[in-house]
């Protein structure tokens, strides 16, 4: 069996794999590699609400299960082993309890969540202290492999790394971590970690405050999956109301149910990131489906009480927000407001930046009106060798403003037919005021329309001002027809 998301395989069996299935194929391709091969579309609801048996087979063998996604749970081992004898015959007794509801899994144990989750992949049991030799030669692409640990960048990141030859996991550990951070960014030192098999949880998470909790008294009793997902959605409105009043964000979340037969049931979802209320409430809806679907443990009565408790809690700065501050319905609301502007001031009077093809900072941002197709006037992904390097400066200046580029003794500076400076830059003039200059790079050369007798010879510099000791101002100069002007400010 495949699972196709986009006409591309997105996972497969073990059966499928032996056939010659692997992800990424296309279906035909797929299916020409295995004719008994059965195929079915992604759908997250689908796959949450027949999870749901499964998490309760396991959590009935083993309580304490945390639900990553759809179709991966973590729990802590270290009970589990201590009652059944071994983490051997700990991930037996698992096994078995699923395969007892009609699912095939596979269990992966290591001293790290991320160990253990690719390890699960694998079917392997890390020993003690031994997570970093198993990841170092496995693919590095495998730390792209599990969406629910990691960015929606790590794939770029991974590729990256492939292309600058670190191929395996234990090639990227192998990097300080330092460079990795400096170099990278901060998903890429997570990856790091999970690479070098340290724990990705630290010391920001702490306790939460009760008050964080919030309930819903469901009046009439919910029974229906449509009615229980909108009071969901209205408890995760208000739970993230509190948490950004408290300046925390949620990373591990508990949806707990009690019925008019006085049955309580929870389930606690772990997530990578922050969650968003978005997300709180695609998971509170998944869980309910799955508790008011299922055939075998389904609530011998309607829901009653509703209560979402944040157990994990991380500072709010982990949570990335919209333009204005909020996540994704203040950007809807700003948006409004620039459409009432549009009609009291016409159409053009409100544009939008598109990013487009060119070399130089002004040519690569097409100004359009708010509301037309965001087409740009060149096309961004073709090559435009000579292109100005990032990054871009923070002010472009429309009208490129006229200055003064001279040497130590006051002389005006140009650009030679080799295209470089005809004397070392050691001031710069705008207006009535002058600087003198701490640093500059440069001149490069802009060759556009050769061919045509128009196009004049222009190039490009950047020149760095000493205003005050503690001031410096960044410049991008271009030199056309023997005068040099401002084309963008640096931040």
């Amino acid at each position: 069996m495949a699972v196709l998301a986009a006409n591309r395989v997105l996972e497969c069996s073990a059966l499928a794999r032996a056939a010659g299935v692997s992800v990424g194929l296309t279906r035909r391709e797929a299916q020409s590699r295995c004719p008994d091969l059965l195929t079915a579309q992604a759908d997250i609801d689908r796959d949450a609400r027949l999870f749901e048996p499964v998490v309760a087979a396991v959590d009935a063998a083993v309580p304490g299960v945390e639900v990553l996604r759809p179709g991966l749970l973590v729990l802590n081992t270290r009970g589990a082993a201590r009652y059944f004898g071994s983490e051997e015959a700990a991930a037996q007794r698992l096994v078995d309890a699923v395969a007892a509801v009609g699912v095939e899994a596979q269990v992966g144990i290591a001293d790290t969540l991320s160990t253990a989750v690719l390890a699960a992949r694998h079917a392997a049991l890390v020993p003690p202290g031994r997570g970093a030799a198993y990841l170092a030669p496995l693919p590095v692409r495998e730390l792209a492999a599990e969406p629910s640990l990691a960015a929606p960048e790590r794939a770029e990141l991974v590729d990256l790394l492939y292309r600058l030859g670190l191929r395996r996991i234990g090639d990227f550990a192998r990097l300080a971590p330092a460079e990795v951070s400096s170099r990278f960014g901060a998903d890429a030192a997570r990856a790091h970690r999970c690479a070098r098999a340290l724990p990705e949880r630290g010391v920001s998470a702490r306790a939460t405050p009760p008050e964080l909790s919030v309930e819903y008294r469901c009046d009439p009793p919910i029974a229906r999956v449509d009615a229980a997902a909108f009071a969901g959605r209205l408890l995760a409105t208000d739970l993230h109301t509190r948490l950004a009043a408290a300046a925390v964000a949620c990373t591990r979340l508990a949806v707990t149910a009690r019925t008019e037969a006085g049955e309580e049931l929870s389930r606690i979802w772990r997530c990578a990131e922050p969650l968003t209320p978005e997300g709180t409430a695609d998971r509170v809806r998944w869980q309910l489906d799955g508790w008011l679907t299922r055939r075998a443990g389904r609530p011998s009565a309607p829901i009653i009480l509703l209560r979402l408790e944040p157990v994990e809690v991380v500072a709010a700065g982990a949570l990335q927000l919209g333009l204005w501050g909020g996540l994704g319905e203040t950007d809807e609301r700003a948006r409004r407001a620039l459409i009432r502007v549009q009609g009291l001031l016409g159409g053009e009077a409100v544009r939008i930046g598109v990013l487009s093809g060119g070399r130089g900072p002004a040519e690569r941002v097409t100004m359009v009106a708010l509301g037309d197709e965001p087409v740009p006037d060149a096309d961004p992904d073709l090559p435009w060798p000579g292109r100005l390097p990032e990054p871009a400066p923070a002010v472009i200046m429309v009208n490129r403003p006229a200055v003064e580029l001279t040497d130590a003794a006051g002389a005006a500076i140009g650009v030679t037919d080799r295209g470089l400076f005809d004397a070392v830059p050691a001031r710069l003039r705008w207006g009535s005021k002058a600087w003198p200059l701490t640093g500059w790079a440069g001149p490069w050369p802009v060759d556009e329309r050769w061919w045509s007798a128009e196009s004049a010879p222009m190039a490009r510099a950047q020149v760095q001002l000493a205003a005050e000791p503690a001031d410096a101002r960044v410049l991008l100069l271009v030199f056309r027809a023997g005068t040099w002007h401002v084309e963008g400010i640096y931040a």
